[in-house]
């Protein structure tokens, strides 16, 4: 059994300036899975930096409202919402409110890595 409470997940800041706590990876947890899964955040009023991953990537909000952009295209999103980003997709995620996070789950397949991330 794999069990981590959210607050003892370390916190760090990815390339694209999302603030992540990888919650399962198969680099840190001795797991053989195809993806990983982390809990991302972004504070009020800015956004991640335009980038793109190699792999496809699945997010589901879980607090706030912003707007995704991928490839271009501009979709509005808030709490309970899902959405895929394509690999190679340029993309970026803005949290449009003044006063609270913008909070969701994210996996990635293949797994996350800095290696795999392009920040344009």
């Amino acid at each position: 059994m794999i069990y981590k409470p959210l607050e003892e997940v370390p916190k760090f800041i990815a390339g694209d300036e999302t603030r992540l706590r990888e919650l399962l990876h198969p680099k840190n947890d001795n797991l053989d899975l195809p993806y990983s899964l982390a809990h991302a955040s972004i504070p009020p009023g800015t956004k991640s930096l335009p980038h793109t991953l190699k792999g496809e990537e699945v997010y589901y909000i879980l607090e706030g409202k912003g707007t995704v952009s991928i490839d271009g295209k501009v979709q509005e999103i808030k709490k309970g919402d899902t959405f895929v980003v394509p690999g190679e997709a340029e993309q970026f995620v803005e949290n449009s409110s003044e006063t609270g996070e913008l909070v969701f789950l994210c996996i990635v397949s293949p797994p996350w890595s800095e290696d795999t991330e392009e920040i344009l």
